[in-house]
């Protein structure tokens, strides 16, 4: 009797004799696709930035939208005169077009900074706090997913649906208090806000060349006791934002999941002995992951949405926190600079993934 394999076998390359013709006429698909989402990347951008102008001037020019109650008219006139706001609507859109090819996004008129340098320093708070989230989605996501789909409609998979669903409606900043409430206040485990204690964050101002994300900074200067510190300012705000992409992540791994668990090859599987454990850890997962990948760009930009609450309940000093302060000081220049790179930064996203989803599953190119 032949012994029975203890695992499934699946091809590892195609076959022999056309392999090369077909290698060579992917790679020829995939670079005609990665030029053709790279071209996409400016009419879509320009639109935004048009549409985020016309609509930021819609209210008037932004120096009378500031301080028009605060200044008396001939030191408003001045100022007007003085930021070009007084020339005719083209030739203020034509300067600012020209302005953000050479990387000028004009200057704040509330505190007079320049957009570029607001964008810096706090854009990478906002990256660095979404890069937690999506790390705590992820972490959530693909393995509940995976047991979701396991236990294919149990208790388990039930219950985990539905807390899939409360993640993805549950209001972020809700979710924020709630999380506060419970372990700053009652359990006093975590701290209420902020990125890190003042003490610490005068220590990392000091780090030469500082990169503005909090747990570099702090790696760099080999302080681990900042780093828990900046770890643990970031447990609440992550899982906050996180939760919000989380539940999309886990029915997208359990859907996928049950459809590759019905396939062939794991059929194949089950019939060899191949235990169920196996068969889901070893063989389905994979393939349930490429979606995940396809959708993660929209889940980026969800996230990024989603940061402008998480900031402003947590008080984590990113874009988000800014955004809305400066929204409140009517200053337009500053809202619509951080608005265009915020369009920017998800945009170039969806093109990265688009890229990796073209590398891992050639059907997406086509």
């Amino acid at each position: 009797m032949a012994a029975v394999p203890s695992e499934v076998v699946e091809p590892t390359g195609p076959p022999e004799g056309d392999g090369g013709t077909k290698a060579k006429k992917s790679g020829i698909g995939l670079g005609k696709y990665i030029v053709i989402r790279a071209l996409l990347i400016i009419p879509t951008v320009f639109i935004l930035v048009t549409t985020v102008f016309v609509l930021m001037r819609l209210t008037g020019d932004p120096v009378s939208a500031s301080v028009g109650g605060r200044l008396p008219p001939e030191q408003l006139a001045e100022r007007i005169r003085a930021a070009g706001y007084d020339r005719p609507i083209i030739i203020q859109y034509l300067d600012y077009l020209g302005g953000i090819l050479r990387g000028d996004f004009g200057t704040t008129i509330s505190d007079n900074i320049p957009v570029t340098q607001l964008l810096t320093r706090y854009g990478t708070a906002t990256l660095e706090l979404v890069l937690y989230a999506l790390v705590v989605a992820l972490l959530l996501g693909i393995p509940l997913g995976m047991l979701a789909a396991y236990r294919r409609d149990r208790g388990t998979d039930a219950v985990l649906r539905v807390l899939a669903i409360l993640g993805y409606a549950t209001p972020v900043f809700f979710a924020g208090l709630l999380l506060k409430l419970v372990f700053s206040v009652w359990l006093d485990w975590l701290p209420v806000s902020g990125r890190v204690t003042s003490s610490n964050q005068l220590v990392l101002q000091g780090v030469s060349a500082p990169t503005h994300i909090y747990i570099v900074d702090a790696l760099r200067l080999g302080n681990f006791g900042i780093v828990g510190d900046v770890l643990t300012h970031a447990v609440l705000p992550a899982i906050s934002l996180g939760l919000l992409v989380g539940g999309v992540f886990l029915r997208l791994v359990r859907t996928n999941m049950i459809g590759t668990l019905g396939q062939d090859y794991i059929e194949s599987g089950r019939s060899r002995g191949v235990s169920e454990r196996r068969l889901v850890t070893k063989h389905a997962y994979r393939p349930a992951l490429v979606p995940i990948i396809t959708v993660m760009g929209m889940q980026i930009a969800l996230m990024l949405g989603g940061a402008i609450l998480t900031e402003t309940t947590f008080g984590w000093q990113g874009l988000g926190f800014k955004l809305a302060e400066y929204l409140q000081a009517r200053d337009f220049v500053a809202v619509q600079g951080i608005v265009v790179m915020l369009a920017v930064i998800v945009a170039v996203t969806n093109f990265i993934v688009d890229v990796v989803a073209a590398l891992i599953d050639p059907r997406v190119r086509y």
